[in-house]
């Protein structure tokens, strides 16, 4: 019975009032003329925080002066929007209260092009419209199918990332 307890005080109050702010992890884009792109991990929210992460990937082109952040949702599909989300957003948000991990961190020469495979992988994803907690496809599942499309990023997902090996 306390292991119930301490499983369902996981989460620190409610998820629409956990911070979503940026964690001072990424480079001010105002002032980093340089191509970025960084692959970042947070604990999910809740219970679930205990053995699984979230992935996503931020990106900057050379002289762009703002983030735009790939990413799968699943939520967003039961408010009928697509489940891949790309924007212009905080590359190092929160993720609903949980501090990001930076994974990778690419700058310069050549990144550039990355970033441009990055948008093609993320824009062709065969999952687009499915999504599934476990075991997968999902976020982890989103970030690792790029991550093979794009090579360069030279990244493993960490264990945590469930999904990331969801194969149809």
């Amino acid at each position: 019975m306390a292991s119930f307890f301490a499983v369902a005080g996981c989460s620190n109050g409610d998820w629409r009032t956990a911070s979503r702010e940026p964690a001072g992890i990424a480079p001010d884009p105002a002032s980093t003329p340089e191509a970025v792109v960084q692959v970042y991990a947070a604990s999910t929210w809740g219970w679930r925080g205990i053995f699984a992460v979230h992935t996503w990937i931020a990106a900057k082109e050379t002289g762009e002066d703002s983030y735009t952040v790939y990413e799968v949702v699943g939520w967003r599909q039961r408010q009928g929007l697509p489940l891949v989300r790309i924007e212009r957003d905080a590359p190092d948000r929160y993720w609903f209260g949980e501090a990001p991990e930076l994974l990778a961190d690419h700058r310069g020469p050549g990144v550039d092009s990355m970033i441009a495979k990055i948008d093609a992988a993320a824009r062709s994803y065969p999952w687009a419209m499915k999504y599934k907690a476990f075991p997968g496809p999902n976020s982890n599942t989103f970030t690792a199918w790029v991550i093979k499309q794009v090579p360069e990023l030279n990244l493993d997902l960490p264990f945590s990332a469930i999904g990331s090996g969801y194969k149809d």
